[in-house]
């Protein structure tokens, strides 16, 4: 096996692994330190980012980069939640047709950094990472079983 290839994946790994923990510990401070309420689309993104902390931790460990192909999985799942959320925060037309959530508006932005950088917004950007991170993987473990 190629050293290079396999450094590569182990760091790529990492990182996806690293992205989860960020996010993990990012909705924990806005939830339990801020004292913002998730509203229902939020528990959902949770619900699907909060495994990666561990399956993509043990994966780190264990050095299995079969996982790459559950957490593009997952995490594409997770990205359309947070695309959605997102959109129905930002899109007008959107925000008025959006179903009334729970007690917390889903349309709600407890942060609006630089106009455009909300929670969703930054789960998103969690899920993409985790997603590209997969992909790479993914990809660089089928070249290394073709040749």
């Amino acid at each position: 096996m190629n050293k290079s290839v396999k450094d590569k994946r182990e760091n790529i790994l990492f990182f996806a692994w690293a992205t989860s923990i960020i996010a993990m510990l990012g909705s924990l401070y806005f939830s339990e330190i801020r004292q913002y309420e998730p509203c229902e689309l939020c528990w959902y993104q949770r619900i699907v980012m909060y495994p990666f902390t561990i399956m993509l931790g043990i994966a780190v460990v264990k050095k299995d980069y079969k996982i790459a192909l559950y957490s593009m999985v997952l995490s594409a799942i997770g990205g359309c939640i947070s695309l959605y959320h997102y959109a129905i925060q930002k899109l007008t037309f959107l925000a008025d047709a959006a179903p009334s959530c729970g007690r917390v508006p889903c349309t709600g932005q407890y942060i609006n950094w630089l106009g455009f950088i909300s929670i969703p917004f930054l789960a998103l950007l969690a899920f993409i990472i985790i997603f590209i991170c997969s992909f790479l993987i993914w990809k660089k473990s089928k070249e290394e079983s073709s040749q």
